[in-house]
């Protein structure tokens, strides 16, 4: 049991680290902060993650397979509803990790390896949005022969990775807020979603409608 200790410590440190740097953003947010908020000394911090770049790199490595697990279900999709719900589950797992998005230029000036997995977490994100696009329009959901899927699937991926920030931008007190979650992730899902709307076929046009709608009401924010 003692040689468990350790982990249990490490783990519980990366999930403090992820709750502060969601709340008062990366820069704002003192090795020192974060010993007190543990309990701990400043030195048993140290001795798990020795600097703060180790901290981010934990906490980007859990998003990062939690991200690669996302992505692979894009393979799945076949209609809107399961667009809608695939693209639901990615704003929410960024929410979940808003730090590296509402940080995100800070971050990739200090980082060097981050800046490294951020631009291949980009080009998987965009490799899993022209799967689904092919899978829509091999469905019958979408025609894309006028479309080219590259852009539209670049295009996704720009909306997918700013929209917190314009989010942000809109209202900077509460934005970022979870009780401002649900909403701000509807909304990211449905503009993203809505640079379909050119080439989804009549009836999916109206359940995207319908499904923005359904899910105006307030939800259970993400953790």
């Amino acid at each position: 049991m003692v040689k468990k200790a350790p982990r249990r410590t490490a783990e519980r440190i990366l999930e403090v680290c992820l709750d502060l740097f969601n709340r008062f953003g990366e820069p704002n947010v003192s090795t020192t902060l974060i010993s007190a908020e543990l309990g701990i000394s400043p030195g048993n911090l140290y001795y798990h993650y020795p600097a703060k770049d180790e901290l981010i790199n934990a906490l980007f490595n859990r998003y990062e397979c939690a991200l690669n697990e996302q992505l692979n279900a894009s393979e799945e999709v076949r209609d809107i509803e399961d667009a809608w719900f695939f693209m639901h589950s990615l704003f929410e797992l960024i929410w979940q990790y808003r730090f590296l998005y509402r940080d995100l230029n800070d971050l990739l000036s200090k980082n060097r390896r981050l800046e490294t997995h951020f631009q291949w977490a980009l080009k998987h994100k965009t490799h899993a949005l022209k799967i689904l696009l092919d899978n829509m329009r091999r469905s019958g959901s979408l025609t894309m022969e006028s479309c080219p899927t590259e852009t539209t699937a670049t295009s996704m991926v720009v909306l997918l990775t700013y929209w917190l920030s314009f989010e942000y931008v809109g209202n900077p007190r509460h934005a970022l807020e979870p009780t401002h979650a649900p909403s701000a992730l509807r909304r990211g899902a449905h503009h993203v979603l809505s640079l379909l709307l050119p080439y989804l076929e009549p009836g999916q046009r109206m359940q995207l409608e319908a499904l923005a709608n359904a899910h105006k009401s307030p939800a259970n924010c993400p953790t």
